[in-house]
């Protein structure tokens, strides 16, 4: 009633149409900043995940690399010991030529067999200079190899080490998103605690005179004896009363949330824990408090609430405010809750 006097005190200067304006601006803002975030993260997440792909094929080259490297260098060192082995026969050779080029000289006893050998000897020096020859050019061509393969292995590195750079920077740029992110989100929260607050400070106003309507923690409970006749789903006349009232007070608040707020009314029914004879309309507690809770939706869209703000749900005897088997608690529990919340 404070609010209703403070209303019709101020209806000359309606500051009001400035403040949502102001309100939708913001709000639009932040839809913004989320609408960048999500395609920023998109983005990010792809080029981390390109940028993985690329590390995990430089990782592969450079084990190929390796192995081809110490394949070389294994194929290196037996060239490198079939030319020592062939210096030394060559040593040996030259060594037996010169001892029968000395006998030769000396004129003692030179036979033909002395002279074949000795050409023998040549012919095989000859054969073992172009072997040695030849390992020395593929030793050098090994070597010209080697130095390529560290080249590249040394590149691969520098794009490894870049590629971790870039890494490290973009996780930094989620990071500060995701900080960001909180923060709106937050702002969103406490919105619709403020709205929620709001909303049941209004009803509060309108149903304060019904001892069998209250406020559980973030939650506006009927009893159902209020609403229904036991074991029906249909609204009594007082319970229609009461709904419009709810109904108006639902228009009321929709025209002053900004529809970026993307809020319903959660509507639960829940039953007490006497089972049902099951020969009735409903078989069970469950189809019963299903159906209560969708026939308050259902006079609720009647009397002009948006559909889409409204959400219907059943809990049958399973969710209690009271555990204990007595009368008393088994009317408690015999309840339909509102709950507005953020679909």
């Amino acid at each position: 009633m404070a609010l209703a006097r403070n209303r019709r005190g101020d209806r000359h200067i309606d500051y009001w149409p400035g403040f949502v304006d102001v309100l939708s601006t913001l709000l639009l803002a932040i839809m913004f900043l989320l609408s960048v975030f999500v395609l920023a993260q998109f983005l990010l997440s792809q080029e981390i995940t390109g940028r993985d792909e690329v590390l995990t094929r430089l990782n592969s080259q450079i084990n190929e690399l390796t192995q081809l490297l110490a394949l070389e260098q294994s194929n290196t060192q037996d060239l490198e010991d079939m030319l020592s082995n062939m210096r030394a026969s060559l040593e040996e050779s030259e060594g037996e030529r010169s001892r029968l080029e000395d006998l030769l000289a000396s004129g003692a006893g030179v036979s033909e067999e002395a002279e074949a050998r000795a050409g023998q000897l040549s012919g095989e020096l000859d054969a073992e200079r172009q072997i040695s020859q030849r390992a020395l050019s593929q030793v050098e061509l090994l070597n010209r190899q080697i130095s390529a393969l560290r080249s590249q292995i040394g590149a691969l590195e520098a794009a490894l080490e870049a590629s971790e750079a870039r890494d490290a920077e973009s996780n930094t740029k989620i990071a500060d998103l995701g900080r960001r992110l909180n923060v709106a989100l937050a702002q969103r929260v406490q919105e619709l605690n403020r709205y929620r607050s709001d909303f049941f400070g209004r009803l509060r106003e309108i149903l304060s005179d019904r001892e069998n309507i209250r406020i559980v923690g973030d939650r506006f409970v009927f009893q159902s004896e209020v609403l229904f006749p036991s074991g029906s789903d249909v609204i009594n006349d007082a319970g229609r009363e009461e709904m419009e009232k709810l109904a108006g007070a639902i228009l009321e608040l929709q025209r002053e949330i900004p529809p970026e707020i993307n809020w319903v009314l959660r509507v639960d029914g829940h039953t007490d824990n006497i089972p049902l004879s099951g020969t009735g309309r409903y078989r069970d507690n469950w189809e019963l408090s299903s159906a209560r809770a969708t026939s308050v939706v259902k006079f609720l869209i009647e009397n002009g609430v948006p559909p889409e703000r409204l959400v219907a749900a059943g809990f049958g005897e399973f969710q209690p405010l009271d555990p204990a088997d007595t009368p008393e608690a088994r009317n408690r529990n015999r309840r339909i809750e509102l709950k507005l919340t953020e679909r």
